[in-house]
């Protein structure tokens, strides 16, 4: 039997072009290698999972490939490229600070800094973590990330720059990492699910995509737990149930009741939502997301703000359609206020429950303020005229 090997290590990035997402850090450490500007410091910055290390990684192995493509990338068939891939690299260090994060560890690096490469024209040390180093510590490699020999590289990685002192900040070349798409971590796990010879729907894809939150590990993570639950076929239905997530359809089914003041249907609803396991306040959240959602969608020209599947975005065309702007507004006010003082609540439940009732009906309310509106200014200027003539 094979050894399972998880898809965030099988299918990680070997080249700067296969990098997902992060266009701006590449491209300029292509440019940096084509132009002989290579910084001797470099500080990856950025959320878990966007490919931090993976970056850090691919420039130790490119700044040394002796035989490089017209493209910047490395060959992969030099010694230097064979022996980074099989491990078994002199010229590249990788320290792990969140366990080596004492004096004595980084003084043996200083140690090691001072010899020159064998074979090959740098030695690139790579700290993944950095922000864990004490101190104590980081004052002990402030000297030699100033002035470091000509073959030394350091690439130091972090998902806290702010815990990073500022003596250590401005010896490094600053990079940051932005969030992944949805779209562009969508378009790679549907490569990825192409290659294991996966049939998968395009609204599984976009839902694992979102609920990753911008890391693509997350994201193939959570597709290998997929695949393991539904085998070669993955649905949308899937998903939800194995991921427990509210789907889509619960907030189309409740925007539905309130448009046409079905209260009873709005409180089933919120019963279905408790019996089936889901927090509340989840819920909450989620419908002034669903919320926000429609009132994107009111207009045409921001409809590209709402980051959902095709079909969904059908789906919330029609009914935004169907919800007048005055109400979106007024009941994004409502939800948003029962979010900020439901943790104050004693009785959770009848405090969502309130927040439905007013919604149910606040419709009708909107359009009573309307017909009102008409008769309260014509009476105010007949008031006025008389006024006038009695004067």
């Amino acid at each position: 039997m094979d050894n399972f090997v998880v898809s965030a290590r099988k299918y990680r990035p070997s080249t700067f072009r296969s990098v997902v997402g992060q266009q701006h850090v590449t491209t300029t450490l292509q440019n940096a290698i084509q132009s002989q500007h290579l910084a001797q410091a470099f500080l990856f910055c950025g959320p878990r999972g966007v490919g931090k290390t993976t970056c850090a990684r691919i420039l130790a192995k490119t700044i040394n490939c002796t035989n490089l493509s017209p493209e910047t990338e490395a060959c992969g068939t030099c010694a230097s490229c064979v022996a980074f891939r099989e491990n078994a690299s002199f010229n590249v260090h990788e320290l792990d600070a969140a366990s080596n994060n004492s004096v004595e560890d980084i003084r043996s690096l200083v140690e090691q800094v001072r010899y020159a490469p064998q074979a090959g024209k740098y030695k690139i040390y790579i700290i993944d973590e950095v922000h864990m180093l004490s101190n104590a510590a980081f004052n002990a490699f402030l000297k030699t990330l100033e002035e470091p020999p000509s073959y030394a590289i350091f690439i130091l990685a972090t998902t806290e720059r702010h815990k990073i002192i500022p003596t250590i900040l401005s010896r490094c070349q600053i990079f940051d990492f932005s969030r992944i798409k949805v779209e562009d971590m969508r378009s790679h796990l549907r490569y990825v699910a192409t290659q294991e010879g996966i049939t998968a729907e395009d609204d599984a894809l976009h839902l694992l995509a979102q609920k990753a939150d911008g890391g693509l590990r997350d994201a193939l993570s959570m597709f290998d737990q997929m695949v393991t639950f539904g085998g070669n076929n993955l649905t949308y239905k899937e998903v939800v149930q194995n991921l427990h997530i509210l789907d889509y359809d619960y907030y189309f089914r409740l925007i539905d009741s309130l448009l046409t003041e079905n209260l009873s249907a709005a409180l089933l609803l919120l019963d279905e939502v408790m019996q089936n396991g889901f927090d509340l306040h989840n819920f909450v959240v989620g419908t002034a997301e669903h919320l926000r959602g429609l009132l994107v969608c009111k207009d045409a020209v921001t409809v590209q703000l709402l980051e959902v599947s095709d079909g969904i975005k059908k789906q919330y065309v029609a009914q935004a359609q169907a919800a007048p702007l005055a109400f979106l507004l007024s009941a994004l006010n409502l939800i948003s206020q029962c979010d900020r003082e439901f943790k104050q609540a004693k009785n959770q439940r009848l405090h969502v429950e309130l927040a439905l009732m007013k919604l149910a009906y606040l419709n009708g309310a909107v359009q009573f303020v309307r017909e009102l509106s008409p008769a309260t200014n014509q009476r105010s200027s007949s008031d006025n005229g008389e006024a006038k003539k009695k004067n």
